[in-house]
């Protein structure tokens, strides 16, 4: 099951090459075994939420896991587990760098505040793992910082930006610039852009 993307918003077909390449680099870091990471601000990071909630579970696609797991599962003859081996879904892993709540308090506060995502993707992130860094304008400091990490480790990198070129795009590996800059509008069209990434993510490894 996929979104058709560039019929319901005939603009993004100026970002087309790149969302493809994205979608391309998404499948190919989760082929490998490898992991998603995500920042932004903001509405950015809720937004990197919302994708990581696409990621962790079934988005359009319920995704069954396989019998030999759920035979596992029942195998520990505990109470609930028939119940839990009936309700989960496979999971592609991906991790919002601000969710680390403890870190992030303490070294915005100790250290600094604007290179808090670069020191989680620090902690977190190995070679061939992804970043993908969201920011309006392309130019949030904390998530250049995150992104010049990146490249320092290995990690390849998606920008979701607006449309103008920026610090985030001379960096990144593919960078999608929706048609606009008005904050809003910028935001607006990253939700059907990552909705249609996730979608084709997810049917390329579970789909029948």
């Amino acid at each position: 099951m996929t979104i058709d993307l560039y019929t319901q918003n005939p603009a993004l077909e100026a970002c087309k090459t790149d969302i493809e390449a994205a979608k391309d680099l998404m499948i190919e870091t989760y082929r490998t075994g490898n992991k998603l990471l995500l920042c932004g601000n903001g509405g950015s990071c809720a937004d990197c939420d919302h994708i990581v909630g696409e990621l962790l579970k079934g988005f359009l696609l319920r995704r069954e896991p396989s019998e030999e797991l759920k035979n596992k599962i029942r195998s520990l003859r505990l109470e609930g587990s028939d119940h839990l081996a009936e309700n989960l879904q496979m999971g592609l892993p991906a991790v919002s760098l601000h969710s680390q709540a403890g870190l992030l308090s303490a070294f915005c506060n100790d250290v600094a505040a604007d290179t808090v995502y670069a020191q989680t993707l620090l902690g977190l992130g190995k070679p061939g793992d992804l970043l993908i860094a969201l920011s309006t304008s392309g130019n949030s400091k904390n998530v250049v910082y995150a992104a010049m990490m990146a490249k320092a480790l290995g990690i390849r990198i998606i920008s979701m930006t607006g449309a103008k070129e920026s610090k985030l795009s001379a960096i990144s590996d593919v960078t999608i610039r929706v048609p606009s800059t008005d904050t809003y509008r910028v935001q607006e069209y990253h939700l059907p852009v990552y909705h249609y990434l996730c979608a084709e993510v997810e049917a390329a490894f579970f789909e029948k």
